[in-house]
């Protein structure tokens, strides 16, 4: 696992109780690499520390567009048959 050091006075600065700090910026960090198309749904929901559907309904929540690919439609049609 990688460390990111922010300086104290940024830290300092964060309107956010200090015990959130660390889940609302992986949260921010997520959604803000998801959205740049820099990395997957997967790994962006697992940074965030949230269930698939979950990080759907912020995505939606928030007016991030989904990146839906072609894969992900089989997949998710493959899905949809074998639960009937």
């Amino acid at each position: 696992m990688k460390a990111i050091a922010i300086h104290e006075d940024v830290l300092a600065a964060i309107k956010i109780p200090e015990k959130d700090v660390e889940k609302v910026l992986k949260l921010e960090l997520a959604f803000a690499l998801y959205q740049r198309g820099i990395i997957s749904l997967g790994k962006a929901r697992k940074l965030a520390g949230m269930s698939k559907w979950e990080f759907i309904e912020e995505l939606g929540k928030r007016k991030i567009e989904r990146h839906y690919t072609e894969k992900e439609l089989e997949e998710d049609l493959a899905f949809a048959k074998s639960s009937k």
